[in-house]
C-alpha cells in the first residue's frame, strides 16, 4: 500500500510499501511518533482517502472503492464528534436511523449499547452534561451500535487525564473482550500500545519496521529506531563471534562476552548495535576485571524502583533500573564505582 501527496518537487510519500495482516477479533494496533503514516494508514482503511497505489481487502473482497458508507466499518475519532443537541440515546441511536430501523429494533441495540459501555443510568443526558471518559463511551456505542466488521479508533484517549486514560484502557479490552470485534487503535503512546494489543505494528516515515506481540516487540526489537521508542533502552557496541540460530555470541568493548538474542537477519558476524533494556541489568559494589564498569552520575526515585544513571568508562551514559523494597535503603550512591552485571540473552543483536 502506498499514498502520496502533492506532486513535483513537494511529493510526500505518507505511506510505503505498507503491507500488513490483520485477524479477525484481533486488537491491532498502529503504533508511531506523528507523521509516521499511522492515521493515514487509518483514513485508507476507513475510505475517507484513496490509495496511490495497493489494495484492501477484508476476506478477500476489496473495499478499496467502496465509499466510507458501504464500508463495515465505523471510526471513534479523537475529539469524539458526538452531536452536542442531542441526548446520548439520540447519539447513538442515530445511525440506526439512518438505516431504517424501526423504533423498536432502535431501541434494543441502544440499550445493548448503554449497557456494553455501562452508561444505561445517563442516556437523557447530553455531551456536555458528561465527563470526558463518558463522553468517549458515548462515541463508542455509538460507533458500535451498528456491529461492524472493523472498529477503527484513532488516538481516542489522547484527551484524557491519566488516571482516566488507565481505566478507559481496561474499558477498551473489556469492551473488545465482549463485542469479538477486530479493533484497530492508532496511538503514539507506547503504554497504551503495550497494555491493550494482541500485536503492534511500529511504524515510522512511512513504513512498517516491525510487527509482532507486546512481548515480542518489547523483548526482541529488530531495529535501532524500535528499541529505542518503545520504553528505555540502553544501546552498546559489540562484536558478533559465533551465531547459532536466533542467539549470538558476542564480545562487548569491555572484552566481557555474553550470549545475545538476534534477529534472522542480522549481522552474522562483525561489529553490531546492541539494546539492554534497564531492568535486565544488576549493579555490584566495586569494579570487575572484564565487566561493564562505570560510575553513579545521578540517581531518581519512583517509589517502585530508582533509577541509577552511570558513566561507564568509556564515556557512554547507561541506565539501569532496580526494583525497591520497604524499608530498604538505596544500595547504590551518587559517586559509587560499580560493576554492571549482565545476564544472558539480555542483549539485543540490532538489524539496523
Amino acid at each position: 500500500m502506498t499514498k502520496v501527496f502533492g506532486g513535483g518537487t513537494d511529493v510526500v510519500r505518507a505511506l510505503d510499501g505498507v503491507s500488513l495482516g490483520i485477524q479477525e477479533n484481533e486488537f491491532f494496533t498502529l503504533l508511531g511518533p506523528s507523521g509516521c503514516g499511522k492515521t493515514t494508514l487509518l483514513r485508507l482503511i476507513a475510505g475517507f482517502e484513496q490509495p496511490s497505489g495497493g489494495e484492501i481487502l477484508l476476506d478477500g473482497a476489496s473495499l478499496t472503492h467502496l465509499p466510507p458508507f458501504r464500508r463495515p466499518v465505523n471510526t471513534v475519532f479523537q475529539s469524539y464528534a458526538l452531536f452536542p443537541h442531542m441526548t446520548v440515546i439520540d447519539n447513538i441511536a442515530f445511525g440506526l436511523e439512518m438505516r431504517g430501523l424501526s423504533k423498536t429494533e432502535t431501541a434494543d441495540h441502544v440499550a445493548e449499547m448503554l449497557d456494553l459501555v455501562k452508561l444505561s443510568d445517563l442516556g437523557k443526558r447530553k455531551p456536555g452534561q458528561l465527563s470526558g471518559g463518558q463522553q468517549q463511551r458515548v462515541a463508542l456505542a455509538r460507533a458500535l451500535a451498528n456491529h461492524p466488521r472493523v472498529l477503527l479508533l484513532d488516538e481516542p484517549l489522547s484527551a484524557l487525564d491519566l488516571k482516566l486514560r488507565k481505566e478507559m484502557q481496561i474499558e477498551l479490552k473489556r469492551i473488545h473482550r465482549d463485542t469479538g470485534i477486530t479493533f484497530i487503535f492508532v496511538t503514539h503512546d507506547q503504554g497504551e500500545a503495550l497494555t491493550m494489543s494482541d500485536r503492534i505494528a511500529v511504524m515510522n516515515a512511512g513504513h512498517v519496521l516491525q510487527v509482532g506481540s507486546p512481548t515480542e516487540i518489547y523483548e526482541h526489537p529488530t531495529s535501532h529506531f524500535v528499541a529505542d521508542f518503545i520504553g528505555e533502552t540502553n544501546f552498546l557496541e559489540g562484536e558478533v563471534v559465533a551465531r547459532d540460530g536466533a542467539s549470538a555470541k558476542v564480545r562487548l568493548s569491555s572484552g566481557v562476552e555474553r550470549q545475545a538474542s538476534a534477529p534472522k537477519d542480522a549481522a552474522a558476524a562483525g561489529r553490531v548495535s546492541l539494546a539492554i533494556r534497564p531492568e535486565r541489568v544488576t549493579l555490584s559494589q566495586s569494579r570487575q576485571t572484564g565487566a561493564l564498569n562505570g560510575r553513579v552520575e545521578t540517581m531518581v526515585y519512583f517509589g517502585t524502583d530508582t533509577n541509577y544513571h552511570l558513566r561507564l568508562e568509556d564515556g557512554r551514559a547507561f541506565m539501569v533500573r532496580l526494583q525497591n523494597h520497604e524499608g530498604a535503603q538505596a544500595p547504590f550512591a551518587t559517586g559509587d564505582e560499580v560493576a554492571v552485571e549482565i545476564a544472558d540473552h539480555a542483549l539485543q543483536v540490532l538489524r539496523d
